[in-house]
């Protein structure tokens, strides 16, 4: 049984933002899920995902807390977190709950 795209972003969900105190998702700092059977009911994910800034020093951390969140989906083999850059992370971003949370209207 593959894992839907929709299980692995709401896995992400758990990761929070230390500094602004949204999910990443909602922060839309993921930019692209893949998932690749690899055996009888196991699964890849590679996730691609940036930060608000490239300087983030939060970035290792995040990066940690989302590959410990896609691992502990049932089914999950391998999971491979890459900081991307480009495009650069923009507010457009976000989703309506997180303008919501941070008072952007």
């Amino acid at each position: 049984m593959a894992i839907a795209e929709d299980t692995v972003r709401e896995a992400l969900k758990t990761v929070i933002d230390p500094e602004l105190f949204v999910n990443i998702v909602d922060l839309g700092l993921i930019y692209d899920v893949k998932i690749s059977d690899v055996e009888e009911g196991k699964c890849n994910v590679d996730v691609e995902m940036t930060m608000t800034s490239p300087a983030c020093p939060a970035g290792p951390q995040l990066l940690g807390q989302s590959k410990a969140a896609v691992g502990n989906i049932e089914g999950v083999a391998a999971v491979d977190v890459r900081m991307v850059l480009d495009p650069p992370w923009t507010p457009d971003r976000m989703t309506e709950d997180a303008r919501d949370q941070l008072g952007i209207f």
